[in-house]
């Protein structure tokens, strides 16, 4: 079998597979549009008042290309930054720009803090970590994990006795990923769960908030099963990722195989309101399997 007709089985093979399937970075389809930026008309010298607005997706600045067209079909596939063009060695004005601008708002993310009236707004009870202040916080992250008496007596009386499910919203690395999308996928989740009779108690928001902080709680309040949004670090695609880290029997020093995690929750990503439908189907099998992680992936395959 020659080269050729390999390659033409193989492309087969795939047509009968269906659509290609989703991967970070790639087009997606979200349960209800979202903004889209417009298309991108930029050449060289042009004043740009927003450089933030232009997608890198149809941004092509190589000089004298010999595809143009099927390197942008490749570009429309990945935010990575390519055909950035060049000026002698260097970057052009317009990509370190661009690059300076997205560090900017990635670094933005990490200093800034969620308001302080957003838990209130949302119906969550506020509690805080041993972090006195974000400085704190991005230097101790074993802070970032424990609770005071205070707080533990405030999210003891928040979960009631022995819980099942207990949801958090973390503030973690990025802010703008929890004020984006938070709230929507709270939303689908605490629907998702209320469809399936599973019970939940109040929604608990924490301020300068580590993933381990979930164990503490589960040590607080000996719930079944901790869920926590929380703001990924940010890079130079967004600065509004945020995950969902699961996980059944919640305790100090549990391994960090035993957690499931659903990534890449932003308007680029796994849009929000999809992403806690998945979740709520997630914490069903959980339950029922009494277990998450690796252990769940075992079981359900067994």
């Amino acid at each position: 079998m020659n080269q050729e007709t390999l390659a033409s089985m193989v492309a087969q093979i795939l047509r009968e597979m269906g659509p290609e399937p989703q991967v970070k970075g790639s087009e997606y389809y979200p349960t209800t549009p979202g903004p889209q930026l417009p298309d991108t008309h930029y050449h060289d010298g042009d004043f740009v008042e927003d450089i933030t607005k232009l997608d890198l997706r149809r941004l092509y600045l190589t000089e004298n290309p010999a595809n143009k067209e099927g390197f942008l079909a490749l570009k429309a596939k990945t935010p990575a930054r390519l055909a950035c063009g060049k000026a002698g060695a260097r970057y052009k004005t317009l990509t370190m720009l661009r690059f300076r601008a997205d560090h900017a708002a990635a670094q933005d993310s990490v200093f800034s803090q969620v308001p302080e009236d957003f838990a209130e707004k949302h119906g969550f009870v506020p509690v805080q970590t041993r972090c006195g202040d974000k400085e704190t916080y991005l230097t101790r992250p074993d802070l970032g994990r424990t609770f005071d008496q205070e707080n533990a007596g405030k999210i003891r009386a928040a979960a009631g006795s022995a819980p099942q499910v207990l949801l958090v919203v973390g503030d973690g690395l990025s802010s703008a990923a929890i004020l984006a999308n938070a709230a929507p996928c709270l939303q689908a989740i605490q629907e998702g769960l209320r469809r399936q009779g599973i019970p939940t108690g109040q929604p608990i928001f924490v301020r300068y908030c580590r993933v381990g902080a979930g164990d503490a709680m589960g040590d607080i309040t000996g719930c079944q099963l901790v869920c926590m949004l929380v703001g990924e670090r940010p890079g130079l695609v967004t600065d509004k990722s945020m995950s969902a880290y699961i996980t059944y029997a919640p305790r100090t020093g549990i391994p960090e195989s035993s957690r499931t995690v659903v990534s890449n929750i932003h308007d680029q990503g796994l849009p929000a309101a999809e992403a806690g439908q998945q979740i709520a189907e997630l914490i069903r099998r959980m339950l029922r399997e009494k277990a998450s992680g690796i252990a769940l992936q075992m079981r359900e395959k067994a």
